[in-house]
């Protein structure tokens, strides 16, 4: 458990710290950006694949239709996350990338009923309208819906229920998703050559190497959040979840200066209040089923 703990701890202040790493491309465009990311994980998870000696794992998936069509699902949703996220942060919407992440959680329960037939209990439930009235609040105050938390809650939770339905060693499964999006990402490289909009080749020698440490950086949580999964209870990862939009928070208050408007904080203060009644509700649920 505490070896657990410690590993979702650095997974998640790794998560909560990368708009920071982010930033530093505000010049490079977030597709290009992407294209990068996904390449260089490839590239390191192949790596490591090799050292573990599972590239039987991998041949095994290969040949399996029932394992390949989820990866394949799984490896689109994240790659659609990364965008909307790397996106998000290089053009100053910080905030709303931690409703979206603070919202994920609370999505998953509506997944895991519509999709995997679960039951939620009563206080779940009003976690979950809680949270509804929350996003209303915040989408009014806005004037607009706010499409970037939605999309970054839905294309996580839908890559979380993907994930469900193959249950693959994270660095097995990590590598198969990043391989399914390989061949757009070199496409696209080969389209910015062609028509002269690169951008990233021409950064400075350091900044490019900082690029090319992307792949460790988009892989090294995931695998840290596998290892406590493992080794802690779902509703204890819960607690520990929150540690990461937490910190995006901060750095959009304090280091990006963004602008948190009364209303915003009013949605926010909701937000948490939904997760308190949701883990706690979750704890209960657990201790009576263990009493039973």
């Amino acid at each position: 458990m505490n070896n657990g703990l410690v590993n979702a701890i650095i997974a998640y202040i790794m998560w909560g710290i990368l708009p920071l790493y982010w930033k530093l491309f505000n010049d490079v465009p977030a597709g290009e950006i992407l294209s990068h990311r996904v390449v260089w994980s490839f590239v390191f998870m192949a790596v490591l694949v090799a050292v573990q000696r599972r590239w039987g794992d991998i041949r095994r998936i290969a040949a399996s239709r029932s394992q390949l069509l989820p990866l394949t699902a799984s490896g689109l949703l994240i790659a659609v996350n990364w965008l909307i996220f790397i996106w998000a942060v290089n053009n100053g919407h910080v905030v709303e990338t931690s409703l979206g992440y603070y919202l994920n959680p609370l999505l998953n329960v509506l997944l895991a009923v519509v999709f995997l037939h679960e039951k939620p209990n009563r206080g779940q439930w009003l976690a979950i309208a809680i949270a509804s009235a929350a996003v209303l609040i915040i989408a009014i105050n806005y004037g607009r819906f706010p499409w970037i938390a939605i999309s970054l809650a839905v294309s996580f939770g839908l890559y979380g229920l993907a994930k469900k339905k193959t249950m693959q060693d994270a660095s097995v499964g990590l590598l198969s998703e990043t391989a399914v999006v390989l061949p757009i990402a070199l496409g696209y490289w080969i389209y910015l050559a062609v028509t002269g909009e690169s951008t990233a080749w021409s950064l400075s020698p350091s900044m490019f190497a900082g690029l090319l440490f992307s792949g460790a950086v988009t892989a090294l949580p995931l695998l840290f959040f596998a290892r406590a999964a493992a080794r802690m209870s779902l509703s204890a990862l819960g607690f520990v979840q929150y540690i990461g939009p937490t910190i995006m928070l901060l750095l959009s208050i304090f280091v990006f200066k963004e602008t948190v408007s009364p209303v915003l904080l009013l949605g926010f203060a909701l937000i948490w209040t939904a997760l308190v009644v949701y883990a706690a509700s979750s704890v209960r649920s657990t201790k009576l089923a263990k009493a039973n």
